[in-house]
């Protein structure tokens, strides 16, 4: 990094002050009632208030404590800061709720997801689970944790034994693809979970709460964060043959595992599709 960009640490300390806040304004307007429900790319894509209100608070705290950095929020995508401002430029990617979904039906399973990156690499993140109150961080290098407790990831070395979880896109098309990817994987897995949300399934892989994760139709605010803590905690997550993670896919998953998880994918056309 250049001279003058705050350290891996230096940038958490000021995600972790921020989506603590945040968090607490989803969950006090969770609390309040589900207001201002509308819908973006299908029908059952939805976003409410507390999405919008959310983004707002991080944007204008980001914009007050580091005026010059740029913003990548869901909702109201590029901040008015150039991403292109340089080498060293600080853009900070933002999920004001992931797992909107659970949300808007009271499942406690939804968080605000914080990443700050560096000339294209993400150095840190904080997901906290704003239901709960769970929270995980990481900095590049500089290991993955929750609650000061350093995370290491799934032991399982045996793709049959091992507890993937996965999530669906909003389009009935892609879902029915995916429904398809699933039915020819789940006889090689010991089981399935789907959470709705993300950016925790990331941290539930990191630790170890399920041995692997992949998704398909990811958008970056989805996995900056919560793929820094699943790489910190020893996984490997990339995309299909040597690809990084993208909108094509996302995997995350002990290296032992990686292997095999990425080849039934291969071989499910997990890609292919809508």
């Amino acid at each position: 990094m250049q001279v003058g960009t705050p350290a891996p640490d230096e940038l958490l300390k000021v995600a972790v002050e921020i989506v603590r806040q945040a968090a607490d304004t989803a969950r006090r307007m969770r609390a309040e009632g589900v207001s201002g429900i509308a819908t973006k790319s299908t029908a059952t894509d939805v976003v409410t208030a507390a999405d919008r209100a959310v983004e707002r608070e991080v944007v204008a705290t980001l914009r007050s404590l580091r005026p010059g950095d740029a913003v990548l929020g869901e909702e109201y995508g590029d901040s008015d800061v150039a991403v292109s401002g340089g080498p060293g430029v600080v853009r900070w990617i933002l999920d004001p709720i992931d797992g909107t979904v659970n949300y808007l039906y009271g499942l406690p399973h939804y968080a605000v997801s914080l990443a700050a990156e560096v000339d294209g690499q993400v150095v840190a993140g904080v997901v906290r689970n704003a239901a709960t109150g769970d929270e995980w961080t990481a900095t590049r290098g500089g290991g993955a944790y929750r609650e000061g407790r350093r995370l290491r990831g799934s032991t399982e070395t045996d793709l049959g034994q091992a507890l993937v979880a996965t999530g669906f896109g909003y389009d009935a098309a892609r879902r029915t693809h995916q429904a398809g990817v699933l039915n020819r994987l789940i006889a090689h897995v010991r089981d399935i979970r789907r959470y709705g949300a993300a950016s925790l399934d990331l941290c539930m892989a990191a630790e170890g709460l399920v041995d692997a994760y992949y998704e398909r139709g990811l958008n970056l605010w989805d996995h900056a964060a919560g793929g820094l803590i699943a790489t910190e905690a020893g996984l490997r997550v990339g995309g299909l043959n040597g690809a990084g993670p993208g909108p094509d896919l996302v995997i995350a998953a002990p290296p032992a595992l990686f292997g095999p998880l990425h080849d039934h994918l291969a071989r499910c056309g997990a890609t292919d599709g809508p």
